[in-house]
């Protein structure tokens, strides 16, 4: 099974109102396995980013001024992605602009070309209803290290995803144990004769004693019952 978690960042909110990709990552992993085999694009967006944006990413103007358009890395991106079972999170928010940039010279719908595209974001709301359920989030429950994301960059928010999606379907924290992982239980298991086993018996000194008296003296005061085990057992 070919997993690829990808996530984006863009200039904005809306693709709807012009909002371009700046950046694309991709990390594979094949059954369940990290490959080592990533795709990593800045874009130039043609365009300036949001200031709110901006300070999510980090992406300047000047920095993306010479890097390529997406039409120029748009086959490169599904070949990458052919075939593969895509998680996004929050997917809705990523596909949109997918698929304005794929519209834009007329390729179909990120969707289809591509073998699936899960959301983790719908995920993650079944597995914690009512908790938060952004990436920080996640990766603090369950425990991602997530201490170099200063800034949201798409490589890096897509090796997190992969670390939290794994812990969340199969990981350490989930109580599924695939049949081929489970220890074999022996045929029979032999039953220990306690009677070869001498046990020593410590008796507590005096002044272990009287602690335990003036304990149990308090514990009389206490109770208006009296203490049960103090009239069962002989001091």
């Amino acid at each position: 099974m070919r997993l690829v978690f990808l996530d984006t960042e863009t200039t904005g909110l809306s693709p709807q109102s012009g909002d371009r990709i700046v950046e694309i990552g991709c990390v594979e992993l094949v059954d369940r396995r990290a490959t080592g085999r990533n795709l990593h694009l800045y874009l130039n967006p043609q365009r300036s980013s949001h200031p709110d944006a901006l300070r999510v990413h980090g992406l300047t103007d000047e920095f993306l001024r010479d890097k390529p358009v997406f039409e120029a890395v748009a086959d490169q991106l599904l070949e990458f992605v052919n075939g593969a079972e895509v998680v996004i999170h929050n997917a809705g928010f990523d596909t949109s602009f997918l698929d304005h940039e794929l519209a834009r010279l007329s390729l179909p719908k990120f969707a289809n070309c591509v073998e699936k595209v899960t959301d983790s974001l719908t995920l993650a709301r079944e597995l914690f209803p009512g908790k938060a359920n952004s990436l920080d989030a996640l990766c603090k429950r369950l425990e991602v290290d997530n201490s170099n994301r200063t800034l949201h960059g798409a490589l890096l928010d897509a090796g997190l995803l992969a670390e939290v999606y794994i812990r969340m379907t199969r990981g350490q924290k989930s109580l599924v144990v695939e049949v081929d992982e489970a220890p074999a239980l022996p045929e029979q298991v032999d039953t220990a004769d306690l009677s070869l086993y001498t046990l020593p018996v410590i008796p507590a000194c005096e002044e272990e004693r009287s602690c335990h008296e003036a304990l149990i003296a308090e514990l009389e005061k206490a109770s208006k019952a009296g203490a049960i085990w103090s009239r069962s057992v002989a001091h």
